[in-house]
């Protein structure tokens, strides 16, 4: 007869399965979806040792999937056009016209503060990464420059801006599932998100500041893409059509089918022989670099519904282990019983937020590093007279942006496969990611910018801010 699973068991068994992931993706370097499937199969004998049915395991793998099939669905169109925007001539445009806007000295740097702007534009870390950072990192490529560093900029800058977008889908739901106004959320971020991306630009500034165009490198490769690509300002058009859609507002799945449309037309255009079996073979199997630089070729090799696939894949196995976790109450009986426990705002802050990084570790997936803390502990911070506020920046700086620092998480999983750079060399150098949750817990142990519902239940430092 099954019973309901208790707080040690819980523990363990998430324990267990942090071993697994650990060894498998740390220790030995295995790509993270087999050990996410083996710990899947040792989830399923536990549960049918505790009298689970099939269906029940059935309905958590799909509950699970589930919360996943639109940002699925948005992997797909994004791996379609990246494809089409290098064979466009937008991504090498955009690598030609940064050789004139960036100097070594300031390039590290430069790309954080760009990723950030068009990141907070777009409301998207994903599109910014896998659009402006692929071109930004193929500038930093043709410096010589550190490729994890690079990809941590192109992150950090990404992971900001889709934190303070209204756009975003992570701060919407962060601001939903803790039920604060959606702007005042974000105007409460920036007690945690304006020093941490303080401190992550002047790092960069300190870790990039030797950087060094060649200039001999610089032409030839500016050369080898204009040789081979129509390289305009008017390939910046698909990329001002992107921020009007954020600007009106316009769901993401449209958007980019929009602009797929905007970018075969122009294909077509600088083409008009190019065939249909090979625009299908681009949206398929991604652009194919055939120039005289093998740097090049393996920049701009990439792209394409195929390229997408291992993400997908391990977002399925992910989300399955994840809807098993929360069907048999594992995670549950993990979170409760520590509720009733914090009843001082710096304790209770602290736990929810590694609770947050705990949720990436076991389950990989972001969405769920919100929603489920923010089931758990929701009640808690409304009896001790915290504000809804406090939640929803307390679950975007343990959540989403640790995603991006777990090699078998979905942001993270993608980061890397978009770039090219695994999540363990660049996670040194995410430092907007790092430093979040430190001064969010920072926020709460000294009570500064710490949001309470109402003057009357603040209580006094001495008696309750720890």
């Amino acid at each position: 007869m099954k019973k309901k699973v208790s707080f040690n068991e819980s523990i363990i068994i998430l324990a267990l399965l942090l071993i697994i992931l650990g060894i498998a993706v740390i220790k030995f370097s295995l790509s993270p979806e087999v050990p996410v499937l083996f710990t899947v199969l040792l989830l399923t004998f536990w549960a049918k040792a505790r009298n689970f049915s099939w269906q029940e395991i059935q309905d958590g793998i799909k509950e699970g999937i589930g919360v996943a099939i639109i940002p699925i669905f948005i992997f797909i169109l994004i791996g379609a056009l990246i494809g089409l925007w290098i064979q466009a001539g937008i991504i090498p445009s955009i690598m030609v016209l940064g050789f004139h806007l960036i100097s070594g000295s300031f390039f590290v740097p430069s790309v954080f503060i760009v990723c950030a702007i068009v990141g907070t534009a777009i409301g998207s870390g994903f599109t910014t990464i896998s659009t402006v950072g692929i071109a930004l990192f193929g500038i930093g490529a043709s410096m010589n420059a550190n490729p994890a560093l690079v990809a941590g900029a192109i992150i950090s800058g990404a992971v900001f801006g889709d934190k303070m977008s209204p756009l975003s889908d992570s701060t919407n739901l962060s601001s939903a599932i803790a039920e604060s106004e959606l702007f005042a959320h974000i105007k409460n971020m920036m007690w945690s998100t304006i020093p941490a991306f303080v401190i992550s630009f002047i790092l960069f500034w300190i870790l990039g500041n030797s950087g060094q165009i060649d200039a001999s490198k610089i032409q030839r490769t500016s050369q080898i893409l204009q040789s081979h690509f129509t390289i305009s300002w008017w390939a910046l058009l698909p990329i001002i059509l992107m921020l009007l859609c954020a600007w009106k507002k316009i769901p993401a799945i449209p958007t980019l089918f929009l602009n797929i449309t905007v970018t075969v037309a122009m294909i077509f255009v600088q083409n008009p022989h190019y065939s249909i079996v090979s625009l299908n073979d681009l949206i398929m199997n991604g652009f194919v670099a055939k120039t005289a630089d093998k740097s090049v070729n393996a920049l701009l090799t990439r792209g394409g519904i195929s390229s997408m696939m291992a993400t997908v894949a391990l977002i399925i196995s992910t989300l399955s282990l994840g809807g098993m976790l929360m069907k048999f109450g594992i995670v549950q009986g993990a979170m409760e019983p520590l509720v009733k426990h914090l009843k001082k705002p710096g304790r209770l802050i602290t736990v929810t937020i590694l609770s947050g990084i705990c949720i990436n570790l076991f389950v990989g997936e972001q969405y769920l590093s919100v929603i489920l803390p923010g089931r758990a502990f929701k009640s808690a911070f409304d009896k001790i007279g915290l504000s809804p506020l406090a939640l929803s920046r307390t679950l975007e700086d343990g959540g989403s942006v640790i995603n991006y620092l777990i090699p078998w998480g979905v942001a993270g999983s993608f980061a890397a496969s978009t770039l090219g750079v695994p999540v363990l060399e660049f996670l040194p150098f995410t430092f907007f990611s790092l430093l979040s949750p430190v001064f969010s817990i920072l926020s709460g142990t000294t009570g500064i910018g710490l949001q309470w519902s109402n003057k009357s239940s603040k209580p006094t430092k001495k008696t309750e801010i720890e």
